[in-house]
């Protein structure tokens, strides 16, 4: 796990864009994992600049999204497909069909879930992920307590997730109780990782997945045995980790061709 803590979380956004912006440059088609809520929007903001100003293609690439509430029409302001048409795919040329999120109105939500993965199988894997990480570690929404070996299913989301998302719906009455999601075997499956986590209130839960044990109690620990996992963090949330003067000097540190700016 590479961990890398820049002075803001724009300047950490840049920079998880800019590794993004190079697997596409050297693989047009590359599959991206993708995640939604207010932790990527600065990061897809600078791929949609990269896009507009430098030429930077998305026709050739396909992305599947990590979740999607359960009960909420693509069209919902507040489902994901709504937020990453609107904040990332309407801006970009992807080709159409090459976007995916689980389907939330399936009727046979376990058929959905296999036949999801088998899409991700069938594309060959994704190529890099994108992550953020929950208060209580959550990794998609794999709660605390979810299975290490989990794949793409159906999860209720705890109390805390749904006080978490209200905002986003107006109150938690209007949460949807129940999600699609990757499971945390999925996400080890991709062949890179970004994880991106900004401000004091991430502090603990981004200790626990770097520094902590490997644990279903911090799902977002197990990135710990990801081969390539890079954690882009800002010093709040970067505060309590006990390593944080070490993670700095390795990255001062590095020859010029290990660097990601």
């Amino acid at each position: 796990m590479e961990v890398i803590i820049k002075s803001d979380k724009a300047e950490a956004s840049k920079l998880g864009a800019k590794i993004i912006a190079r697997l596409i440059r050297q693989n047009n088609k590359a599959v991206l994992g993708l995640a939604t809520g207010s932790t990527p929007l600065q990061l897809y903001k600078q791929l949609v600049r990269m896009h507009q100003e430098e030429g930077l293609s998305f026709k050739d690439v396909t992305t599947f999204n990590l979740d999607e509430y359960v009960g909420l029409e693509s069209d919902n302001p507040c489902s994901f497909y709504s937020e990453m048409h609107n904040n990332l795919f309407c801006h970009i040329d992807m080709a159409k069909g090459a976007t995916h999120l689980p389907d939330g109105m399936a009727e046979n939500i376990p058929d959905s879930c296999a036949a999801y993965e088998a899409a991700i199988a069938a594309a060959g894997g994704i190529d890099l992920q994108l992550l953020g990480i929950g208060h209580d570690g959550h990794l998609a929404f794999n709660e605390p307590g979810s299975s290490l070996a989990s794949r793409t299913r159906l999860k209720t989301l705890s109390q805390k997730t749904i006080k978490a998302n209200s905002r986003f719906f107006g109150s938690e009455d209007k949460v949807p109780r129940h999600v699609m999601t990757m499971g945390l075997s999925t996400i080890m499956a991709a062949r890179q990782c970004i994880l991106l986590a900004f401000g004091m209130d991430k502090a603990e839960a981004v200790r626990d997945m770097i520094e902590g044990p490997v644990s279903a109690s911090c799902p977002g620990s197990i990135l710990q045995f990801h081969e390539r996992t890079i954690v882009l963090l800002d010093p709040e949330a970067a505060s309590k980790l006990r390593r944080k003067q070490y993670y700095l000097d390795v990255y001062a540190s590095k020859p010029a061709w290990q660097l990601w700016d």
